[in-house]
């Protein structure tokens, strides 16, 4: 039986994982596939020098710091790029996955964050971008709870859009809890969640989507006697699909 008097008045820390996200640079207007090779190294090997030559004079010392972050967090993260086609001249596309683990009180904690960095260059230098279809997950479970997210990648300004986080074997007399909250862009790296006993198999939430267009970012938690399951996921809130 699954205690919930351990999560009772907890606020369990719960990291976006938005610093995860940086804008990467190019050499030329066109990305050649030896400088995604060779960025993709470059991160894997922690070359900070390498990153803070890659931003404009605002961001040239607030990357490595962010950078420095994901390493203390996960020190073992591994990342992997590749250039998507983009319908824009001005822009262009990286989709980037960071997987890693770490050991906390004897548990291993394994992260997996996918996302699109959408960006424009200027005197060879990022200058401003801007992250699309984000979805990282941490747990610590060992793979053990079977299940599933459903929430939609891009909605309509106003509509109303299901959020469901579905456990997929039947919970029987096993007690469970978790929350979701909506977040800022730009919000602070670490928020508070308050956990709460969970009566159906999930997290089963109706919401409405922003007035105006842009991206809304979601974040929440499933604690399980077998572990604890941590998400992020960003919305594109758009006036037409």
């Amino acid at each position: 039986m699954f205690n919930l008097n351990l999560f009772k008045n907890l606020g369990v820390p719960l990291y976006l994982f938005v610093y995860l996200i940086f804008p990467f640079s190019a050499i030329t207007e066109t990305l050649k596939v030896n400088f995604i090779k060779n960025l993709e190294n470059s991160l894997n090997n922690r070359d900070f020098e390498f990153i803070r030559k890659t931003f404009t004079n605002d961001n040239s010392e607030n990357i490595p710091k962010q950078f420095s972050k994901i390493i203390n967090d996960f020190p073992g993260s591994k990342w992997k790029i590749e250039e998507l086609y983009s319908s824009n001249p001005n822009k262009n596309i990286l989709r980037i996955k960071v997987s890693g683990e770490k050991i906390v009180n004897g548990e291993k904690h394994k992260l997996e964050s996918n996302f699109d960095y959408i960006f424009s260059i200027v005197n060879e230098k990022i200058n401003e971008g801007i992250i699309k279809n984000l979805f990282t997950i941490i747990r610590n479970d060992d793979g053990e709870i079977d299940i599933s997210f459903k929430i939609p990648d891009k909605v309509l300004t106003g509509s109303i859009y299901d959020i469901d986080i579905i456990l997929n074997q039947p919970l029987e007399e096993v007690i469970i809890a978790g929350a979701i909250k909506p977040h800022k862009v730009n919000s602070f790296f670490e928020e508070e969640i308050l956990l709460e006993p969970l009566a159906a198999g999930g997290i089963f939430k109706m919401t409405r989507a922003p007035a105006k267009p842009g991206i809304q970012i979601w974040s929440g938690i499933i604690a399980h006697p077998k572990g604890l399951i941590t998400f992020t996921k960003s919305i594109d809130i758009v006036d037409e699909i």
